[in-house]
């Protein structure tokens, strides 16, 4: 097994490169799908948040309401480590069960935004960054999610660097231009990724 950690700033690309690893064969662990899950209506998970940011933060049906605990997070640091302190060990616990699962020749792509910010780089066997400017985000973020700009600037402040994340990666994927240039370099990756795992014999650290 290859366990390989995937990583990248908000708005630079990596769910569609998570989605082509997927497609070419990898098992993939998506942390921001695990961090949905344990907050579910009727989870203890959810029961934790409530207890620490108010019951305001659930919509009408009882279910978390990701726009208002996002404003409140994103706004205030304190704030936002008191929700990973709640969320992390739960999404790392499930994150495990799903590697477990997984045959024993297999790539697995764990895609976890804020792996450099948790420094969990140890993790994995190796790290793929996918890289894009600052501007680059940004112009993504309001362009093509349709952000207000100053809550895309919150959540780009309130990750790593770029500097930072290049710094843990072993491989680097550039998502700075259209989406065409894209697919070609993850397929190189791919091919790495798939020698490296036939290279180390199905064994894991």
């Amino acid at each position: 097994m290859l366990k390989v950690g995937l990583t990248g700033g908000i708005g630079a690309g990596k769910s569609e490169v998570s989605r082509l690893l997927e497609s070419y064969g990898a098992v993939l662990i998506d942390a921001d799908k695990i961090a949905r899950e344990v907050v579910e209506p009727g989870t203890p998970g959810l029961a934790a948040v409530v207890e620490a940011f108010g019951p305001e933060i659930l919509g009408p049906e009882g279910a978390l309401d990701r726009p208002k605990l996002g404003s409140i997070v994103f706004a205030d640091a304190d704030r936002l480590a008191t929700l990973n302190a709640i969320l992390h060990p739960l999404v790392g616990a499930r994150s495990m069960e799903l590697e477990a699962a997984a045959a024993p020749d297999a790539v697995v792509i764990h895609d976890v935004p804020l792996l450099a910010e948790n420094k969990l780089s140890p993790l994995y066997d190796l790290v793929v960054v996918v890289d894009a400017a600052p501007g680059t985000q940004l112009d993504r973020l309001v362009r093509l999610r349709g952000m207000a700009e100053s809550e895309a600037r919150a959540r780009m402040a309130a990750q790593a660097t770029r500097e930072q994340r290049l710094a843990i990666a072993d491989l680097v994927i550039d998502n700075d231009g259209p989406l065409e240039q894209l697919e070609p370099q993850v397929r190189k990756v791919w091919a790495e990724l798939t020698e490296r795992a036939v290279a180390a014999g199905g064994d894991s650290r």
